[in-house]
């Protein structure tokens, strides 16, 4: 995988990015992939991620590696007459802003979105936040923890641990779900502004988007006024929801249209639950769903998960081998779809490049460059924006 021309669909679309670790960064790296510019305006203290451990660098993690390609960094001191010169400039030629500071912040620093658009009418402005701006938490300090915590995603852990526990999912699933909202949002308001919409604000809180996130198929009888049940999709909250133990690993089986589960009962010798009232159809199944999960279990560890693998492919039946991190690497279809790429960033050595998942026929995915050093291309930026050194042509606003 080497450094190609720009051939995205966004290609020519520049972005200023405000924003730093994972969500903010994750929205502009979906964007930086599709071909967009994206500087990414960072202090002289960089990105946080930068210091993330192992890694070759003191300032390049593993993890901002994946998440900084195609983007190039500037450093600016947006306290100061030059940073701020630097950052207008900037923003009079940019087509989208995002930034990621708390209303308050963002407003004291002197870039809120009527003086943003002061400098770029045409603009697309989003503020990444961790709360709407409307409610009594606009203020509050947003991390993926907390927004596990008041969304509901810690709480139904506790409905189905053994212990009763409420728990955090083990991933930043709140700051990448709020990362995929600002850019499917962005990309809205820049097809608006095509159509003649013109520059507009964009408010995406991570709070409100994972709370959507998680109730949609949870709302079932709650959804109704008054509510004919309460909130909670059954299948999903059974306890015996899991991967199941075969006899030499974990495998995922799961049985779903009525085809399958006769297939199923089939196999396992258990044929007349397919006219059991109980059984036969999805729409009753499914309250009875631990009854099934308990026989699925009850024979799962009779088989190798290769067995079960071919008996439900055979059948058409949805099974999936529950895979490590280092198993993804060495998978079948993950190395026939070429995933996973060999890559040699200039100063931090081989690496392995995850490709966008995502194909354009009109254009072929392309590393065009590797996350930059901190401040890498400061001067190449400032001469774009024709600033030879800070504060020699573009005046302060103050």
């Amino acid at each position: 995988m080497t450094v190609t021309p720009n051939q995205g669909p966004l290609s020519g679309v520049r972005v200023v990015d405000l924003t730093n670790v994972i969500m903010g960064p994750y929205a502009t790296h979906i964007l930086a992939d599709m071909g967009a510019d994206v500087v990414k305006v960072e202090s002289a203290a960089g990105d946080s991620l930068r210091g993330y451990r192992p890694a070759r660098s003191d300032d390049m993690s593993g993890a901002f590696m994946h998440l900084n390609r195609n983007k190039r960094s500037i450093v600016l001191d947006l306290k100061s007459a030059d940073g701020r010169a630097a950052l207008d400039r900037l923003l009079e030629g940019a087509d989208v802003f995002v930034h990621a500071l708390r209303p308050k912040a963002i407003t004291r620093l002197g870039y809120s979105p009527t003086e943003v658009r002061a400098l770029n009418p045409e603009i697309i402005y989003c503020g990444a936040y961790g709360f709407s701006v409307d409610g009594p938490y606009a203020d509050k300090a947003a991390y993926d923890d907390i927004i596990q915590a008041g969304s509901g995603i810690a709480s139904i852990s506790a409905r189905v641990s053994a212990d009763g526990e409420p728990a955090f999912v083990p991933t930043v699933l709140c700051d990448k779900l709020g990362g995929q909202a600002i850019a499917y949002a962005i990309l809205a308001a820049l097809f608006a502004r095509e159509k003649g919409a013109g520059g507009q604000d964009i408010e995406v809180p991570m709070f409100e988007t994972s709370i959507e996130f998680m109730m949609l198929e949870h709302m079932g009888g709650f959804s109704f006024e008054p509510s004919i049940g309460k909130p909670g999709f059954s299948r999903i909250l059974s306890k015996f929801r899991k991967p199941f133990r075969t006899s030499d690993g974990h495998c995922c089986i799961l049985p779903y249209s009525d085809r399958n589960w006769q297939d199923f009962y089939d196999f396992v010798g258990c044929s007349e639950l397919a006219a059991d009232p109980k059984y036969s159809k999805l729409s009753i199944r499914v309250q009875n769903i631990d009854d099934l999960y308990a026989l699925i279990e009850k024979h799962a560890a009779g088989q190798s998960t290769a067995d079960w693998v071919a008996f439900c492919d055979r059948k058409s039946i949805p099974c999936m081998p529950v895979l490590s991190f280092e198993d993804i690497v060495e998978d079948s279809h993950v190395k026939a779809v070429k995933l996973f790429q060999a890559a040699n960033h200039p100063t931090e050595g081989a690496y392995k490049a995850i490709r966008s998942p995502i194909k354009f026929s009109g254009s072929e995915f392309s590393v065009r460059r590797h996350a930059p050093k901190l401040g890498q291309h400061t001067i190449e930026i400032l001469n774009e924006i024709g600033m030879d050194a800070f504060g020699e042509t573009a005046p302060s606003r103050e």
